[in-house]
């Protein structure tokens, strides 16, 4: 799966196409942190939960409060933009 696939998934109203390739990779790097990262990269390839929590050495708690700050952050305006090809 691409960045791209799993952002329209997990972003609400998006108003122009997203940045491609490399691009979103620097955009991404740039707004997300480490964990945010890992866990969108991790989503991105398709893992489940559980593969998530093992791989990234999460437990409940912390899967929840980085999961959530990356759905806060990617649908935050000044995120948005830095994710647009305009």
């Amino acid at each position: 799966m691409s960045y791209e696939i799993i952002l329209n998934e997990l972003i609400s109203k998006l108003s122009y196409p997203l940045k491609s390739g490399l691009d979103l990779e620097l955009a991404l790097k740039a707004k997300l942190t480490k964990k945010e990262l890992k866990l969108l990269k991790a989503l991105r390839d398709g893992l489940k939960k559980e593969q998530i929590l093992e791989k990234l050495n999460f437990d409940e708690q912390e899967f929840s409060r980085v999961y959530s700050n990356l759905i806060k952050k990617l649908n935050q305006e000044k995120t948005k933009q830095a994710l647009y090809n305009i």
